[in-house]
């Protein structure tokens, strides 16, 4: 990255919704921004809109083989996350939990918990290498507290939350790892659960003004706290 690029940060599931928002408002920020989605159009039109030195790729993280190859070549670059966002995630159709198939349930834990993991597996050792960085793990409110219908949703994050505050008291010293519940924001995800009713929550734009500065903020000395958009 140029040196006057300040930070790099590393967002997952970047093409729409919350990660597009954070792209945008990372980049006015100053920031040098890398990203993914498994959509190929809107990896072509990211890297078309941002250009140098901002790095889109298409990458499924509920694929490791996927997620190690982007790792090796952002790596290859000398390009290493200061601040790595895990934000890429499914929900699942409203229904009640004995009504989820097999395989929907299995494709919320692949992309929302094996995803978040392949991140940290190929991405987090460079960061231990170069003496910093904070891992921001994307929770939600169903990560704290339940709603029916949502339940496999709710395991998900209810891993995040363990899964993130356990690998806070694993990292060295400065460094953090912090599960995040962003709040509720009018996106595509929400519209799935609450329809209409989303329109009374903010928008993915209106949320990044807030929640950017609030992200570049986090240090070493919010390791392992839960905390969530203010």
């Amino acid at each position: 990255m140029p040196a006057d690029i300040d930070r790099i940060v590393l967002v997952t599931g970047v093409s729409r919704g919350l990660g597009r928002a954070m792209a945008e408002g990372f980049r006015d920020a100053g920031c040098g921004v890398v990203g993914c989605s498994r959509s190929h159009e809107a990896i072509a039109e990211l890297n078309e809109r941002f250009g140098k030195p901002h790095r889109f790729a298409v990458v499924d993280v509920s694929h490791e083989d996927e997620v190690a190859t982007w790792a090796e070549s952002l790596r290859s670059n000398d390009v290493i996350p200061d601040l790595l966002i895990n934000n890429a995630a499914l929900i699942n159709t409203n229904a009640p939990l004995w009504e989820v198939s097999s395989t929907e349930m299995a494709s919320l834990l692949e992309v929302n918990v094996l995803g978040t993991h392949h991140v940290i597996r190929h991405f987090v050792p460079s960061m231990i290498e170069s003496g910093s960085g904070v891992i921001v793990n994307f929770s939600s409110g169903w990560g704290r507290l339940t709603s029916p219908e949502v339940a496999p949703y709710c395991a998900t994050k209810w891993a995040i939350e363990g899964l993130t505050r356990a690998l806070a008291s694993e990292l060295p010293d400065g460094m953090a790892a912090i599960p995040f519940n962003p709040g509720v924001i009018d996106t595509d995800m929400l519209r799935s659960c609450f329809a209409d009713g989303a329109e009374q929550y903010p928008s993915a734009q209106a949320w990044a003004t807030r929640a950017v500065p609030y992200l570049l903020s986090l240090g070493p000395e919010h390791n392992g706290q839960p905390l969530t958009t203010p």
